[in-house]
C-alpha cells in the first residue's frame, strides 16, 4: 500500500496550527493535511498554562481569529475561556480527525527530488514514524515548552518552602494564608499577583527593573454593545479594526513622544493605585514599547496592593535562605511560597532539526521573507507573532498567505515554491527585533537574520504586512515556483 501523502503538513495544536487548518478548509477545500501536537490535547500555550489567574494580554477581538467572532463579555479573558473558544473552533470544524496528539516532532527533511518534505515523529510509546508531506506549516510558538527561563539564584536549595515556575505549575500546590514572593515583572508575575493575593497572607513582587503597565477596563462596552444591534460578525470587525488602529497608535505615539505616553500611563496608574506610585518601582529604565507594555486589566494589581494584600519589591537578590530571600538592599522577604516568574526561553521552529536535500538548515543563517518564510527554505512558512500586537493578527495573514500560495502552486502547476537569495550577504542587515525584551536578547543566536528592506525582514506592523501578504502579488519576481528537480540543480549551501 502506498505512503498516504497530505498537502500541508501543520505542526502545532494552538493557535497557530488551528487557524491554518480552518483557513485551509475555507480557502483550499481539496487540500488534504494532517497535524501534529506534542501535547495531549489542542490549545498550545493556553493548555500548557495553568497558574493562578492565567489569561490573555491582548484583547479578544484581535487575539480571537478574523472568521470566528469573540462573543464572550469580556474582552481580557482568562485562559480557561480561551481554550473553550479553541475547542469549540476545533469541534465546528471537525479538525480532530486530523490531529496526532502525544506526537512529537523529531525532525523535518527536504527532499527536491521528490518536492516533499518528511516529518519524523515520535509517538507516545516512543515509536518513531514519518509522514510526507508537499508543504509544512510551523505554528509550534515561539518558546520552548519544555523549559522556560531559569536564572542561577545562590542558595536556591537552602529555601525549605516551595519553588515553584508559572509553566510547570502544580495542580495541588497550596498558597492559602501563606507568604508568597513573585520574583519578576512581566506580564506572568503582573497576573498571578491579584490571583494569588485573594487567598495569600500577602504576595510581594520581587523585580529587578520595573515595567510599564497599561491599565483598562477587561470589558468592552462598546463591543457589548454592538453586537446587541447588529450580528456578531459585524461587531466583531468593527472592534477588530478600531483595536488595531489603536494599538498602531499607541505604539508609534509611544515611540516618537514617549514623554506624552508616559504622563498618560502614570495618570491611570495613580488613579488605580490610589496614591502617587514609588518611582522607584514605577519608573523603568526604558520607554514605554521598547518593551511590551504590562496589560493590568480593571487595575486588578493595583486594588490588590492598595488593600494591603500585595506589594511590589524592587531590589537585586544576593542569596535564597532557608525562609525566604536575602536581598541586595539588607532586606530579608519572608516567604513560604517562591513563585519564579522569570520569563520564557525561546525555541526556533519547535526546536525540530531542519535538513534540505541532506543538508543541515540552521535560520540564524537565513533571512526571514515576508515575515513568514526563510530564504532558500522551499515549501514552508512559520508564524512568529507581533510583540506590539496579539499573536493571532499574524497568525491569520500567514494563513491566509498559505493558502494563497498554495493556490498560485496549483495554478502555475507548480511542486516547489522557494524565496530565493543568490546573494544574501550583499544584504544590509539590522537586528531583528527593536526590543530590549530579555528573552528577546537571550536568544539572539538563534533568530534569522533581516535585512531592512523587504521582502527580507520582519516588521512590527500588522496593517502594512496584512497588504503585503493578503494584498500584493504572489509571484512577486524572488519567490520562484518550479517543477520537482534533482537534487543536483539546487544550491542549498548558500548561508541566506
Amino acid at each position: 500500500m502506498a505512503e498516504q501523502i497530505v498537502d500541508l503538513l501543520i505542526a502545532g495544536a494552538g493557535i497557530s496550527g488551528i487557524g491554518m487548518a480552518v483557513h485551509l478548509k475555507r480557502e483550499c477545500p481539496n487540500r488534504s493535511f494532517a497535524m501534529f501536537e506534542q501535547r495531549e490535547d489542542i490549545g498550545g500555550t493556553w493548555s500548557l498554562f495553568n497558574y493562578p489567574g492565567v489569561r490573555s494580554d491582548s484583547d479578544m477581538q484581535t487575539l480571537g481569529f478574523d472568521f470566528e467572532p469573540w462573543t464572550e463579555q469580556k474582552a481580557i479573558a482568562d485562559g480557561p475561556s480561551i481554550l473553550h473558544y479553541l475547542k469549540r473552533i476545533t469541534d465546528k470544524y471537525d479538525l480532530r480527525k486530523h490531529i496526532q496528539f502525544s506526537s512529537k516532532i523529531i525532525s523535518a527533511s527536504w527532499s527536491s527530488a521528490e518536492a516533499l518534505w518528511t516529518l519524523t515523529v515520535e509517538n507516545q510509546l516512543g515509536e518513531h514514524i514519518t509522514q510526507k508531506g508537499r508543504f509544512l506549516f510551523m505554528g509550534t510558538g515561539y518558546y520552548d515548552y519544555e523549559q522556560g527561563h531559569a536564572p542561577v539564584f545562590n542558595g536556591r536549595e537552602d529555601f525549605a518552602g516551595e519553588l515553584v515556575h508559572p509553566q510547570f505549575w502544580p495542580k495541588d500546590l497550596d498558597f492559602a494564608n501563606k507568604k508568597v514572593v513573585v520574583i519578576g515583572s512581566g506580564a506572568t508575575a503582573v497576573t498571578l499577583l491579584p490571583a494569588m493575593a485573594k487567598t495569600a497572607e500577602h504576595v510581594t513582587m520581587l523585580q529587578r527593573t520595573p515595567t510599564w503597565y497599561g491599565v483598562r477596563p477587561s470589558e468592552d462596552m462598546i463591543a457589548n454593545g454592538l453586537r446587541k444591534i447588529m450580528p456578531d460578525q459585524w461587531a466583531y470587525n468593527i472592534i477588530r479594526a478600531r483595536n488595531v488602529w489603536m494599538q498602531g497608535l499607541v505604539y508609534n505615539y509611544a515611540r516618537s513622544k514617549p514623554k506624552r505616553v508616559i504622563k498618560w500611563l502614570m495618570k491611570d496608574v495613580r488613579k488605580a493605585l490610589g496614591s502617587e506610585p514609588n518611582t522607584k518601582d514605577f519608573t523603568p529604565p526604558y520607554n514605554p514599547w521598547e518593551q511590551r507594555l504590562c496589560l493590568v486589566p480593571d487595575g486588578d494589581m493595583f486594588t490588590a496592593m492598595k488593600e494591603g494584600r500585595a506589594s511590589i519589591q524592587t531590589d537585586h537578590i544576593d542569596h535564597f535562605t532557608k525562609t525566604g530571600i536575602q536581598l541586595s538592599s539588607g532586606k530579608h522577604l519572608e516567604a513560604d511560597v517562591i513563585v519564579t516568574a522569570t520569563g520564557l526561553k525561546l525555541a526556533m521552529a519547535g526546536k525540530v532539526t531542519f535538513t534540505i536535500d541532506g543538508l543541515e538548515a540552521n535560520f540564524a543563517e537565513h533571512f526571514y521573507y515576508k515575515g513568514c518564510m526563510f530564504s532558500n527554505v522551499p515549501n514552508m512558512a512559520i508564524v512568529f507573532g507581533y510583540l506590539n500586537a496579539s499573536w493571532t493578527l499574524k497568525a491569520d495573514i500567514v494563513s491566509h498567505y498559505v493558502c494563497r500560495l498554495l493556490n498560485q502552486m496549483e495554478q502555475n502547476n507548480s511542486d516547489i515554491a522557494i524565496p530565493a537569495l543568490d546573494e544574501p550577504d550583499g544584504l544590509e542587515e539590522e537586528a531583528m527585533y527593536d526590543f530590549s525584551s530579555g528573552y528577546i536578547e537571550r536568544a539572539s543566536d538563534i533568530l534569522p537574520r533581516q535585512s531592512t528592506k523587504m521582502p527580507w525582514r520582519i516588521t512590527q506592523d500588522y496593517r502594512f504586512e496584512k497588504k503585503v501578504l493578503l494584498k500584493e502579488p504572489v509571484e512577486d519576481g524572488i519567490l520562484r515556483f518550479s517543477k520537482m528537480k534533482p537534487i543536483d540543480t539546487i544550491d542549498t549551501n548558500k548561508a541566506g
